[in-house]
């Protein structure tokens, strides 16, 4: 299937940031464009900050003044909805509101040809239900932007139950001649991203409620240990703690309150105080010349290395523990006394053992042992977590903590929580990407890409649990189902079947 030809008419309705933001990607593509709103006056403001855009786009140098000058004339504000009947496509981009967006499109449905392709930009509600009264419903798609659209290259493809594979084939093909990197969907609850990404917010505000952590250490360690670009707290005050609780809301009422969704309620607070992210000047964070700097990440104070650790049995994902052990001089001797098949740990002096952490709490292993969080990459990481049980004895924290210092690593020390913070939030995106990849929600490949390009993971949900393995995954979420018997963590069957189907394959 073509895309839409440049020189064919695609309007805008709705003159928001999305809205603009659309109508620019059209624009430079070589559409005439058509901008509607609703609120008289709206399409000719929209217009002419759209022709400020273009104007700085010229000094910076990432367009010239013909293609500029070019792309202004095909701009046109309408004042009536009739003004888009030559359109061939019409994105809608007005209120999450399901009512005005169905009575948008069928006023547009007895205006446009037969053949025009419309389009929702919903992020939230359903595509299905969005177009579910049109007469013609098979031309109907989602085309998911991200914010701010002209700069960011994804676009979520969303076919609604009534979608014809042709229009679908069509809308993809036209946001690949944009420019912009496209993936096919379902129409289910949050696409991919908003529905994949959830835990990577959601765990991060149950550590929080649990006060094993505060807000700028959860980030810190996210970042600096799991390698994910912004922490949680950070990137939902630059998101709106009202959107994005708004849409948590949303997936979790979607799949009728499933309770892998559950909303926070620390989250619902900040909302209803007004303290909504930079745009309100106070989030998790405040902002502002004027603001108070926040607190900084939980770092402890310089400790002394120890001598020598044991390392015993295998470490699996933190295998290269020991080798950068070494290189920092301290030393290292391997013992094989751990149970073959299961995780092996470091044992400092007095016999206190670190463990990558497993999804338990470091104290229901009735012994001295401290958790240590994944990472990323452990030579790669700057910050490490840890968190100890509480029969830990002073010294041996002191000792554990001198150790990854050593390593280079900024250390925090944490509360006892079940699975710390990289390591439930990294099973938890694994487990869910592998769920939406069996209901087919999309293939794994658009997955895995819109997930590093919507929201800048590191890798891939699915790449990530390839490389530490589906049995890791289920062990972690299984633990973490019986700290947690709520059904939050119980594994997805598509986890199950993996897991089972590689120790098969490796007997």
């Amino acid at each position: 299937m073509t895309a839409i030809e440049p020189g064919r008419v695609v309007a805008v309705v709705g003159t928001g940031t999305m809205g603009q933001g659309i109508a620019q990607v059209a624009l430079v593509a070589g559409h005439p464009v058509r901008l509607y709103d609703a609120v008289p006056g709206r399409a000719e403001q929209a217009a002419t900050t759209l022709a400020g855009r273009l104007d700085r786009l010229v000094e910076k140098g990432r367009l010239d003044a013909v293609t500029r000058d070019a792309a202004r004339a095909r701009l046109h504000p309408a004042r009536d909805l009739a003004e888009l009947a030559d359109a061939v496509l019409v994105v809608e981009a007005v209120l999450e509101e399901l009512p005005v967006k169905r009575d948008l499109f069928a006023a547009l449905e007895d205006i446009v040809a037969d053949d025009c392709l419309l389009a929702t930009n919903t992020s939230s509600l359903s595509v299905t239900a969005v177009g579910g009264a049109l007469r013609r419903p098979g031309r109907f798609v989602g085309l998911h932007f991200f914010n701010p659209a002209p700069l960011l290259p994804l676009v979520e493809v969303v076919s609604g139950f009534a979608t014809d594979e042709t229009a679908a084939e069509r809308a993809h093909a036209t946001a690949l001649a944009w420019g912009k990197t496209p993936v096919r969907c379902a129409d289910t609850p949050g696409f991919i991203v908003n529905r994949i990404a959830r835990p990577f917010y959601a765990e991060a505000l149950r550590v929080y409620e649990e006060r094993a952590a505060d807000p700028a250490t959860i980030d810190a360690v996210l970042r600096e240990c799991g390698g994910f670009r912004m922490g949680p707290f950070e990137l939902t005050d630059l998101i709106g703690q009202d959107v994005n609780e708004a849409v948590t809301r949303s997936v979790w009422e979607s799949f009728f309150q499933d309770p892998k969704f559950t909303p926070s309620l620390a989250q619902r607070r900040l909302v209803e105080s007004g303290r909504l992210g930079r745009k309100a000047g106070r989030g998790w964070y405040a902002y502002g010349e004027d603001a108070t700097p926040p607190a900084a990440a939980h770092t402890a104070g310089p400790e002394k290395a120890p001598a020598s650790v044991v390392v015993r049995g295998e470490l699996f994902a933190a295998d290269a523990l020991p080798g950068l052990i070494e290189e920092a001089g301290i030393g290292v001797t391997r013992e094989e006394d751990a149970v073959p098949g299961y995780p092996g740990w470091l044992e400092l002096s007095d016999g206190t053992r670190l463990f990558l952490a497993d999804g338990s709490a470091a104290d229901d292993a009735g012994m001295p042992v401290i958790h240590f969080d994944l990472a990323l990459d452990y030579r790669e990481a700057t910050r490490i977590a840890l968190a100890p049980a509480a029969h830990v004895a002073e010294a041996a924290l002191k000792e554990a903590v001198g150790l990854f210092q050593a390593l280079g690593k900024d250390v925090s020390v944490i509360g006892d929580i079940p699975g710390l913070i990289v390591t439930r939030t990294v099973a938890m995106l694994v487990d869910f990407a592998l769920d939406a990849a069996a209901r087919r929600v999309a293939a794994p490949e658009d997955i895995d890409l819109a997930m590093r390009l919507g929201v800048n993971y590191p890798r891939g949900p699915l790449d990530w649990g390839g490389r530490l393995g589906a049995r890791w995954a289920l062990d972690t979420l299984e633990a973490l189902h019986e700290e947690y018997p709520t059904g939050r963590y119980a594994p997805s069957q598509a986890l199950r079947r993996l897991a089972a189907a590689q120790e098969d394959d490796a007997s």
